[in-house]
């Protein structure tokens, strides 16, 4: 890459010990590297389609556990994150109408899972157990190459979750089986995604494109790169000559354990790193920026990410670790110009890798566990608080724009320096957040700020803890503003229990608030943020969120 200056923010960094000091020199008026206005449901959910049931449960009896969680979001922002219904064994589902059950998964004597079979009361348990409002994804089978069988799928959805179904995807990482190409892919994606509309009479594009599963290859513009099959490729093979297509989809997952090789670097401190992130998430801005001019401004999705790939690896993913991964993920893939991010929940399957880590029960990234499995009881894990960050962050605004500020975006559109991270080694993050609806002068200044503390400090650690001190003061209005902060902490970035893992002085191990709401006052302008924590701060004199 050929990096360039920093724009927009003067920073500086120090090191002193182990202690860190950001100074934001502004000016606070909204960058031109802005985001587009950030979409609601930023954070959402995907959940597998054959352990849907196990998370929400049945109308006769619902999981409570998740009901609360997602409420819990909906209080905040007052829209339901968006739930996507699907995943790799969306690409073996099917529909029979005389089901009574909601599901039956098909195993296999191996305890391989080898198809679902969806009823009526699947649907019913969306439409009545998930927040009033919520918005599904539906993810229909093109493995089998039942065309038949998908369309049954789709019209059952839309029968049964009537004004609820946001989208459809046709098959789950298609890039992963029958070396599609574009050209390919897009033959068969094309006339199913026509067909379906003319059958369910849809007069707009209903669809989410790809949903294909490989990172995209770097350098750029070679002709392996051009050959990966993607949105883009796509959308140049003619895939949305009939007009369906309203949103590209492609997944993420920056770690994996689904072969040796790669579960040795899916390790706690590279995944708590924003260079490293940076690193990973810049390799989309190219089709990030294409789809965005032939399809619209909100026009792409990650319909599904989430830490390490085959389910997570436990004592990484099921850690504090990953709230605060998390954050940096939401919001940096936001100040990117992504639309909404779905958060993959479910299990480890047998047939997605030989090699792979994990066997059985519930995925180590999961934010909690609806029921009991194999690894681990009914519980909450430290990775849900984060949810509830950017829920206060975005709040009841839908005027609210992002900005990476520290480290801040390069001439390149990086957040990458010169050296291959910034002066803090990827430890300290600093984003705003820029109300449009606001009169000026008040548009000249972020509302509310998110500062990040990635350095490693773990709870086993015996001394004492480090803290970064963030001068942020040429972003207040005056000199004696006086400002909200909300903290997100835990005893260590190690940290794998919910109810020692804190938002804003509450935990929430049963899926509702337990204890004090704390909201310090700060005046001065310097915020201090322990190592491995976060904060988000509220410029204005109220904090517009709801207080639980």
């Amino acid at each position: 890459m050929n990096w360039g200056p920093l724009v927009a923010f003067v920073l500086s960094a120090i090191v002193s010990a182990s202690n860190l000091t950001v100074t934001v020199s502004g000016p606070p008026t909204l960058p031109e590297t802005a985001s587009h206005t950030l979409h609601p449901s930023l954070a959402s959910f995907s959940i597998e389609t054959a352990f849907f049931i196990m998370y929400v449960g049945n109308t006769t009896s619902p999981n409570i556990l998740t009901r609360d969680l997602l409420q819990n979001i909906k209080d905040r922002i007052g829209i339901p994150a968006e739930i996507r219904i699907g995943g790799i064994t969306a690409d073996s589902t099917f529909w029979d109408s005389s089901l009574e059950a909601a599901i039956f998964n098909f195993v296999d004597n191996t305890e391989a899972l080898i198809n679902t079979t969806i009823g009526w009361e699947f649907w019913n348990a969306a439409r009545e157990l998930l927040p009033e409002g919520t918005q599904i994804t539906v993810n229909l089978n093109l493995e089998s190459l039942n065309f038949t069988g998908a369309l049954a799928v789709a019209e059952s959805a839309v029968q049964g979750l009537p004004n609820q179904v946001a989208a459809f995807k046709i098959g789950n990482e298609p890039d992963h089986y029958f070396s599609f190409t574009a050209k390919n892919y897009s033959n068969i994606w094309e006339p199913w995604s026509k067909n379906i509309s003319s059958a369910l009479n849809f007069t707009t594009p209903k669809f989410q494109l790809a949903a294909t599963a490989d990172d995209p290859l770097w350098p750029y513009n070679t002709i392996a790169a051009d050959a990966q099959l993607d949105c883009v490729s796509a959308l140049a093979a003619g895939v949305d000559d009939a007009n369906t297509v309203e949103w590209c989809s492609e997944h993420t997952y920056q770690y994996s354990v689904c072969d040796p090789t790669r579960t040795a670097i899916a390790t706690l401190p590279n995944l708590v790193n924003h260079t490293r992130l940076a690193q990973y998430l810049d390799l989309w801005q190219p089709r990030i920026q294409s789809v965005r001019k032939q399809l619209g401004s909100h026009a792409f999705v990650i319909g599904e990410y989430n830490s390490v790939s085959c389910s997570g690896r436990d004592g990484v993913s099921n850690t504090f670790g990953q709230a605060l991964w998390l954050l940096d993920t939401i919001f940096y893939a936001a100040s990117l110009n992504v639309s909404r991010l779905y958060l993959h929940q479910g299990g480890p399957l047998a047939l997605q890798s030989a090699t792979q880590l994990n066997k059985g029960g519930f995925s180590f990234y999961d934010l909690w566990y609806p029921i009991d499995n194999l690894n681990g009881p009914v519980q909450v894990f430290p990775s849900y608080s984060a949810y509830l960050f950017v829920a206060d962050a975005i709040g009841s605004s839908r005027s609210l724009k992002i900005a990476n500020i520290y480290p801040g975006r390069q001439a390149n559109g990086s957040t990458i320096t010169t050296a291959g991270g910034d002066t803090s080694s990827g430890q300290l993050v600093i984003y705003g957040f820029w109300d449009e609806s606001h009169q000026d002068p008040c548009t000249n200044f972020p509302t509310k700020l998110a500062l990040l503390n990635l350095q490693i400090y773990n709870q086993t650690q015996d001394e004492i803890r480090p803290t970064a001190s963030f001068n942020i003061s040429s972003l207040l209005s005056s000199t004696n503003t006086q400002i909200s902060v909300r903290r997100l902490q835990a005893p260590g970035a190690d940290t794998q229990l919910a109810n020692v893992t804190k938002w804003a002085g509450q935990t929430f191990e049963n899926g509702t608030a337990s204890g004090l709401h704390i909201e310090e006052k700060v005046e001065g302008g310097i915020v201090t943020v322990e190592a491995s924590s976060a904060v988000l701060v509220f410029l204005e004199n109220d904090a517009r969120s709801v207080l639980i």
